[in-house]
């Protein structure tokens, strides 16, 4: 753009626009597996309930076959239940964790990556400023020089 004479703000948003882009593809790169984290964070707890319930009601429906309620009947089904909400937590807990930590680093490379962009902007625009402007004839230096009484 410089090459074709392109004016100084047409060049700087240019560049912002193609950063920007570039900014987002990556970040959008970055957080493709969250989405999955997220959801496994949040619903194996409820899978893990519902085994506990299923569960529980096997107890129940153990305890309601036989004569005389004792601790042997009624174990293996509440053993069950909470072998069931031990998976849930064992699978939610570990994603939810990786989900907090990769949101985390997204989170600061993003930062890290944007601030990038500022500062290459910042100096592409003193580079376009410095190498926009023209020198000063000695001509007008001299009629510079006379106004002020040099």
């Amino acid at each position: 753009m410089h090459k074709k004479r392109q004016p100084k703000d047409d060049i700087i948003d240019g560049v912002e626009r193609k950063l920007r882009v570039g900014l987002g593809r990556q970040q959008q790169l970055l957080e493709s597996g969250l989405t999955t984290l997220a959801s496994i964070g949040s619903v194996a707890p409820y899978i893990g309930l519902f085994g506990t319930v299923w569960g529980i009601m096997n107890a129940f429906l153990g305890l309601s076959q036989t004569e005389q309620a004792t601790l042997a009947s009624v174990a293996p089904g509440i053993a069950e239940a909470l072998i069931a909400t031990a998976m849930g937590l064992f699978a939610a807990i570990p994603a939810v964790l990786a989900y907090n930590h990769f949101t985390a680093k997204s989170s600061q490379l993003y930062d890290s990556r944007a601030l990038f962009c500022d500062e290459m902007t910042g100096m592409l625009q003193r580079e376009t400023s410095v190498s926009v402007q023209t020198p000063i004839s000695k001509e007008t230096q001299v009629n510079a020089g006379q106004v002020t009484g040099l």
